[in-house]
């Protein structure tokens, strides 16, 4: 049954409002985060234009692919910024996020970023870039306490090379290290899955973190991992949020189970949030991610700013970041200046640690939440 629509559809007419929207569509991109993410975007503009578009004018989405390549990213957002988009909208991956708000931040084109989390978006202060995902350092400081909360306090860690995947284990040990903790940093560049089980029975940690990529690394280590005996006890964990999607369940069956990660859902889901989640259910043929959320407010954020504000002054556009209250799936959407942080912030989004059910792979299982 097709959700309701929220709305009697209402004319529009002119030229469009265009909207820049970075995705991961292609390998080696996060693809099924991509599809998600497009999913909320590509929803919330026909809900927009169903309701009358911008001030009478469609909304029109003007999609480019990254493929998590920031240099894609860059020219992505100088060629955006040349046909005329009011805004830009998107990305997943936090080092192509960064990226492009550098770009935006340079050219001057305000940029609501979806889903990535790195706290150093910019190298500045800037007006341009406001955020909808909490900061790296808030989800990952909550997934600590997880940890600590649970008994584990030496921790293993299996990291790739990344600005994103340093900072998560700098914030990781940080916070470890202030109640007793240690973090111990396995390569899996340089140990094959078995030479890592090897490596973690010798640490002695209690729970491996999988800082790494989807499927390789992270599906070999976790098969290795559960069929270790001696490692019968371990916890794995994903903060990045790998188990979300279904892919992790197809890939790994029951082995993808009780593998605890970050997600950024309430706990209840209130009205708005119910209904856009019976129509993404629809768009996507399943359960919609939180990432799918994300790209949902994001454009419900930027069409109210540009109904408030016109689509023809972009600074006038980022100048408004200060002034948004705009009823999201997740909560009431509000930007702030947060110390440590140099885009506008949507400080309270919320967070979760979730698993899925070794019962049922299906089932989510809140754990924790901050």
């Amino acid at each position: 049954m097709r959700a309701p629509s929220p709305v009697t559809p209402k004319r529009v007419d002119g030229p469009p409002v265009r909207i820049g929207a970075l995705v991961p569509l292609t390998r080696p991109g996060w693809t099924e985060a991509g599809r998600h993410l497009l999913a909320g975007l590509e929803l919330a503009v026909s809900e927009a234009n169903a309701a009358g578009g911008v001030l009478g004018q469609p909304l029109e989405l003007v999609v480019r692919d990254t493929a998590a390549d920031p240099q894609r990213a860059a020219a992505a957002v100088d060629e955006l910024a040349d046909l005329g988009v009011a805004a830009l909208a998107g990305e997943y991956h936090s080092v192509v996020a960064r990226t492009a708000a550098i770009r935006a931040d340079a050219l001057g084109l305000p940029f609501l970023c979806s889903s990535a989390v790195l706290d150093t978006l910019t190298d500045r202060p800037t007006q341009w870039v406001a955020r909808l995902s909490p900061p790296q350092s808030r989800g990952w400081g909550i997934y600590a306490d997880f940890l600590l909360g649970a008994g584990h306090s030496r921790i293993a860690v299996a990291a790739e090379p990344s600005v994103y995947w340093a900072a998560g284990t700098r914030i990781l040990r940080d916070h470890l290290a202030a109640h007793g903790g240690t973090v111990v940093e396995l390569d899996p560049r340089e140990l094959p899955p078995a030479a890592l089980c090897d490596e973690l029975v010798e640490s002695r940690a209690t729970a491996l973190l999988l800082l790494a990529g989807h499927p390789e690394p992270a599906v070999p280590i976790v098969r290795a991992v559960r069929r270790d005996e001696r490692l019968a006890g371990t916890l794995i964990g994903a903060p990045a949020g790998q188990p979300e999607l279904a892919g992790w369940a197809e890939l790994l069956g029951e082995d993808g189970a009780a593998v605890p990660f970050l997600r950024y859902l309430p706990e209840h889901l209130g009205p708005l949030g119910t209904r856009v989640e019976a129509a993404l259910g629809e768009r996507l043929g399943g359960a919609p991610s939180f990432v799918a959320f994300e790209g949902y407010d994001t454009v419900n954020v930027l069409a109210e700013v540009l109904r408030s504000h016109g689509a023809k002054d972009r600074a006038q556009t980022a100048g408004s970041w200060s002034r948004v209250a705009v009823e999201g799936t997740r909560g009431t959407i509000r930007f702030s200046r947060t110390p440590g942080i140099d885009v506008w912030q949507w400080v309270w989004a919320p967070v979760q640690v979730v698993d899925r059910d070794p019962a049922e792979p299906g089932r989510f299982r809140v754990l924790h939440s901050g």
